[in-house]
């Protein structure tokens, strides 16, 4: 396994329910990071369907199982390429539906990520939180995890990833263009790289949609915090970056002093001095 993965992050603008539009993008973009080197590209939150539907019923026609129809084809890309890919869609499982991202590389397949944290946003009002244990898989570009947008704000996520042997997270995301959302994206995801030891990919979108302004901004992250490659603001582009997986062995000596005898008020559901429950 190369230990110097190139990356590439494609910051888009899907359409709305134009979902073989979308596709069609997003193959061409394969084509382009393909051509360019990379071995690993990573697709924004919801990239084959949009985001801000009104309900679960306007968003039906732009969900598909996983594997699928629009997974298959870009299975194909991949093995032409020789490339991996993580893209961000609506999955539909028999009447469930779920925010899902797909990793996928030239044999099919790899492994796929139901958001399990959902904001109040978007289609995110209508979709189950995600039920599958956070996996990493190990292919031959590095032992990847996925993530899905705001989950970057909860370090349970990351650092159980990190704990598999994780050595990139690939954070699809839809980052509107609020103060709070740019601490995110600006302070909360170089901290979770930099406490794990990890590469984060975090690939936004851009334009406007149903009232919400997609900020863009995509950048990925080191494993010591520095930000390796960042895209521009507002507006469609590929961003790349070179990772020397080599560097994430440093997560061994940080995991190696946990307290983890000490740590069992995190897994539990009920907030102390609260009423509520998580």
């Amino acid at each position: 396994m190369d230990r110097v993965v190139k990356v590439a992050a494609v910051q888009m603008e899907p359409v709305l329910l134009q979902k073989e539009h979308n596709l069609s993008r997003c193959l061409d973009a394969m084509h382009t990071t393909g051509r360019a080197g990379a071995r690993l590209t990573v697709f924004p939150e919801c990239a084959l369907s949009g985001y801000v539907f009104s309900s679960l019923e306007e968003a039906l026609p732009a969900a598909e199982p996983v594997p699928g129809p629009s997974t298959e084809r870009i299975v194909a890309a991949c093995r032409e390429l020789r490339s991996y890919v993580v893209i961000g869609l609506l999955e539909q499982d028999g009447d469930r539906y779920y925010n899902a991202a797909a990793l996928l590389g030239p044999a099919g397949l790899i492994g796929k990520h139901r958001k399990a944290h959902l904001p109040g946003v978007g289609i995110d009002r209508f979709l189950r939180p995600g039920d599958l244990p956070f996996a990493v898989y190990d292919t031959e570009v590095g032992k990847i995890g996925m993530a899905i947008c705001w989950e970057s704000c909860f370090p349970e996520h990351i650092r159980t990833l990190v704990l598999q042997g994780a050595e990139i997270v690939a954070l699809p995301t839809n980052w509107p263009d609020r103060q709070v959302v740019r601490v995110i994206r600006d302070l909360l995801v170089p901290a979770r790289a930099v406490e794990n030891a990890v590469y984060l990919v975090a690939v936004d979108r851009v334009g406007d949609e149903g009232g919400i302004t997609f900020m863009g901004g995509s950048r990925v992250v080191g494993t010591m915090g520095a930000v390796l490659a960042e895209a521009k603001g507002y507006e469609e582009d590929i961003i790349y970056a070179e990772l020397n997986l080599a560097d994430t062995q440093e997560k061994m000596g940080l995991l190696s002093q946990r307290r983890p005898d000490l740590y069992g008020l995190i897994t539990q559901g009920t907030i102390r001095g609260s009423s509520a429950s998580i």
